[in-house]
């Protein structure tokens, strides 16, 4: 059992080891609370949202990852050199490194997270499986052994049935992963998850589980406290995936009575307890014909945390840096939801090529403000939209009182979104929000891939786009010619699709 960290410590001035809209997250919640932030940033991301807010920036690499937000040293050296006296990591890139969770606590500061215990605990697949396991937890079926031959695994795939899935031990995000549905294949597929994990997570360990055809992603939120208290915040569905990556997610589930979210929200608050658990999580399950099973722990803070903030009313990310130092929050002792949230990640991407990025520079972006409308945004006109790192630029969050209400919502919102420049996934989201199957709650993890494989049919774009475009990059030549701010013609004054 990991030791619970107990800090009394507070801290004025907090490092950012993040980007994107979940470091403006991160900066605006530590400013809100009297702090200064500081933003650890790559050489690309200058014309950034965070990079603008951030009261100092420190540039810690070029482009590549594995030399910036990846580069444990250059993180833990950057914030030293600014006077950090915590780093807040968000989600990707080192949060969950207990590497690098110790080697801050080592340099004098205080990561905002879990300990390093809970994070290896949790973050190697295989412990977390043996330590739900070990406290009564439901768990699928499938092989965890040190063997790591093709042969075994091969032998275990026949053993377990097919169809079988192959993850990596230590990673997540839907890297190392594979569905193995015969004999025939399962040398390339294995071989092949071994390599991809290899190089996004520095171990080859997979391990295989029965792969459940119609499941659906639960997960529930928890929150450990320095008391020792964890909280289950209950549970989010995250059943619209592609390629094992979350597109658009809500709380509460539309598939839990009562009954079942008490058990499941049990579940992930005992095992997070039986590890001393500390800070922001989350237990992940597959449910399929009213059987839930665990599928890993996340030890940090979610993308999709928004909508449980909204259902419940509370402030995830400074709950983060107030039980980093030590202090107690003001939550009660049982929560009670209030109405549906949906949050939809919006990419750059062309939803008629098949998801296909969609870099360039952002021309114009208009976010309808409204009743129960929340945007997260990383990026603001003028910005740069590259190929090095995760194309989302927002995140669009709704509230209302009944989930039809708040799909509906999220349909007009995102049909008032004004996005140029780049193409966006708005399309693919407005056809999954219609979809029969989204409406009546019933999708699986399999729905994009039955429905939405292929992306949309092929769409062009308008005379009035093509001139909005010629124009706004005509504007934007000629403030980079005279060395002035251009002011783009607002896109509400002409009759082009949202795309």
């Amino acid at each position: 059992m990991s030791t619970r960290r107990r800090s009394n410590r507070r801290f004025t001035k907090l490092g950012i080891a993040n980007r994107g809209e979940v470091a403006v997250r991160i900066i605006r919640a530590a400013q809100e609370l009297g702090m200064e932030t500081v933003l650890l940033h790559s050489s690309v991301d200058e014309k950034t949202a965070a990079f603008r807010l951030a009261d100092h920036t420190v540039c810690i690499g070029e482009a590549p990852s594995a030399n910036s937000y990846l580069n444990i040293e250059a993180n833990i050296h950057g914030a030293m050199s600014a006077g950090c006296e915590a780093i807040h990591p968000g989600f990707g890139f080192l949060s969950e490194n207990a590497d690098f969770a110790q080697k801050v606590e080592e340099a004098g500061m205080i990561f905002v997270g879990p300990t390093p215990e809970n994070i290896r605990l949790f973050g190697d697949k295989i412990s977390a499986k043996a330590h739900v396991e070990k406290s009564g937890g439901p768990v699928i079926p499938g092989y965890r052994g040190e063997d790591q031959s093709i042969e075994r695994l091969i032998k275990e795939c026949e053993q377990i049935g097919f169809p079988v899935i192959c993850k990596a031990a230590a990673g997540g995000g839907g890297r190392g992963l594979k569905v193995i549905r015969n004999k025939a294949d399962a040398t390339e597929l294995i071989l092949s998850a071994q390599r991809e994990a290899q190089s996004s997570f520095g171990s080859g360990v997979v391990f295989l589980e029965k792969y459940l055809e119609n499941a659906k992603h639960i997960e529930v939120q928890i929150f450990g406290d320095t008391s020792g208290r964890v909280t289950s915040l209950l549970e989010r569905e995250c059943s619209v995936q592609r390629r094992h990556q979350k597109i658009i997610e809500e709380a509460l589930s539309p598939s839990l009575d009562e009954e079942l979210r008490a058990k499941i929200s049990f579940t992930a608050r005992d095992l997070a307890e039986r590890a001393a658990y500390v800070g922001a999580g989350t237990v992940e399950f597959l449910l399929q014909d009213g059987q839930f099973y665990f599928m890993e722990v996340n030890t940090r803070l979610q993308v999709e945390h928004p909508v449980t903030e909204l259902v419940l009313g509370v402030d995830l990310v400074k709950a983060q840096l107030m039980t980093a130092m030590g202090q107690p929050l003001a939550w009660p002792k049982q929560f009670q939801p209030r109405g549906h949230a949906i949050e939809c990640r919006l990419y750059a991407e062309d939803s008629y090529k098949g998801g296909m990025p969609s870099t360039g520079k952002l021309l114009a972006a208009e976010w309808p403000q409204g009743p129960g409308r929340r945007f997260e945004v990383g990026f603001d006109p003028g910005d740069d939209i590259t190929a090095n790192y995760d194309p989302m630029i927002a995140k669009v969050i709704v509230w209302d009182e009944t989930r039809i209400r708040a799909i509906q919502k999220m349909k007009r919102v995102l049909s008032e979104t004004i996005i140029f420049g780049v193409r966006t996934n708005i399309p693919l989201l407005q056809e999954i929000l219609g979809h029969e199957e989204f409406l009546s709650g019933t999708m699986t993890t399999r729905f994009f891939e039955t429905h939405f494989n292929k992306g949309l049919a092929g769409q062009e774009y308008s005379k009035s786009e093509l001139a909005m475009i010629q124009t706004l990059n005509a504007q934007a030549g000629n403030a980079a010619a005279t060395g002035e701010s251009a002011a783009a013609p607002s896109p509400w004054s002409h009759a082009w699709s949202r795309t």
